[in-house]
């Protein structure tokens, strides 16, 4: 079975998302977003399952923070990709969307349907640590080098939701990062901020006219179905970002 996600639907998303939040993300990621929340008391659930995380270190308040279902890495990263030739991912078609990069002259593809299940794909490309990373919700696609002042960074999953945005950890001290802008909004790294690499969202045919040779990342379960389906669909009924006030705003702080 060959996959494709409907480009206008994620388009549609995206701008659905943008929408609502570019000014509410502009102003509360903005500079004050170098202060400090000072007095905050972490859910009492945050602290059992986040023994490592300094909440006494936050530039956010806890209360724009939300649980989206899963738990702490209950969305799985994918620490160990594999990559295949082009004329191997043949359950891919022309109008697949993926996350495209090159470095040093290799490029790689990351298909949506594999990151809209996993969300972080931690890789190296020669001796540049990255991580691809992609927010259903949102739709926002970024790449970004793992690195932090020398040292090696990798990110999984919180669970939790700003601004209907991924928060990210990272392993290392589990501090937690807005994947929006890669910035450490709560922990030990607070106010460290990611490199950007650059990376298209593009689709499988325009990522094969342009690097004929390039790698795909294969799937790393071949359960029939799991990398064919979209899970958040529904959630585009709500007629705004999930997490947002409104009839299908279903949220919980801890």
């Amino acid at each position: 079975m060959k996959i494709s996600f409907k480009m206008p639907a994620i388009a549609a998303l995206f701008l659905s998302a943008m929408a609502f939040h570019l000014p509410a993300m502009a102003q509360s990621v903005g500079p004050q977003q170098t202060s400090v929340h000072e007095g905050q008391t972490a859910p009492r659930g945050w602290t059992y399952e986040w023994g490592k995380t300094d909440f006494s270190k936050a530039s956010v308040d806890f209360s724009e923070i939300f649980s989206g279902g899963p738990p702490k890495d209950g969305i799985p990263s994918v620490d160990r990709p594999k990559f295949e030739a082009i004329n191997k991912a043949d359950w891919l078609n022309d109008r697949s969307p993926v996350i495209s990069l090159e470095i040093n002259g290799e490029a790689r593809a990351y298909p949506l349907a594999i990151l809209t299940r996993h969300e972080i794909v931690n890789d190296r490309i020669g001796d540049v640590p990255i991580a691809v990373t992609f927010c259903p919700l949102c739709n926002a696609a970024i790449v970004f080098d793992r690195r932090h002042e020398g040292r090696e960074l990798e990110f999984g999953t919180t669970g939790k939701l700003r601004n209907s945005d991924l928060v990210m950890y990272d392993r290392q001290t589990e501090s937690w990062w807005q994947q929006f802008t890669g910035k450490a909004i709560v922990g030990t790294l607070l106010g460290a901020e990611l490199k950007r690499l650059p990376s298209r969202l593009e689709s499988f045919a325009l990522f094969r006219e342009r690097h004929p040779n390039g790698r795909v990342l294969e799937r790393p379960f071949s359960r029939a179905g799991l990398y064919g389906t979209n899970p958040y669909e529904a959630m585009t009924a709500c007629g705004g970002p999930f997490s947002m006030m409104g009839p299908c705003r279903k949220i919980s702080r801890r």
